[in-house]
């Protein structure tokens, strides 16, 4: 599901990920799940994985320029088991690095919601959103549009809906 479009729509939205990560957030309170990994340079293809019981975040890229740059991921469950968050970010706001290509996956749930940015909000910026023709978002995926994506990432955030069994 890609991210609404229109004002209204979008802080519907963003009402619904703040709501979600702030649950998230009292479980992660409870269970730390931030790791920190280095994006690295050089062309080739990397990736990084973390997992909380059932659920899965993958984050995969090529980079180009500069050094490595340190990352972090966050993932967590919401307390009652219905969303699984992944966030991917660089912690100093703004990356330097030129990625030709980038994918996040979720495995064991299907993303309701997920946005990627050029530049992550610190020290006063705000977070500054890619433009929607840039990447795609399928039911466990966030991806680069191959010949529209402008090659700047800082940020990305999913929010996936976890499968629930009916009574």
């Amino acid at each position: 599901m890609a991210a609404p479009s229109g004002r209204s729509g979008r802080r519907l939205w963003a009402a619904l990920v703040l709501a979600a990560l702030l649950c998230v957030a009292v479980r992660a309170a409870e269970e730390p799940n931030t790791a920190d990994f280095d994006v690295r340079p050089g062309g080739e293809v990397h990736s990084f994985s973390r997992s909380l019981g059932d659920y899965t975040c993958t984050f995969t890229y090529s980079a180009q320029g500069g050094t490595n740059e340190q990352w972090q991921m966050n993932i967590g469950v919401s307390e009652d088991n219905l969303l699984f968050s992944c966030s991917v970010w660089r912690p100093q706001g703004k990356s330097y690095l030129f990625f030709t290509q980038f994918k996040a996956e979720v495995k064991g749930a299907k993303i309701e919601y997920a946005m990627a940015y050029s530049q992550a909000a610190v020290g006063g910026q705000s977070d500054i959103p890619l433009k929607q023709e840039e990447f795609e978002i399928t039911e466990t995926t966030v991806s680069h549009r191959e010949g529209k994506f402008r090659f700047e990432l800082s940020k990305l955030m999913i929010v996936a809906k976890t499968p629930r069994d009916e009574l």
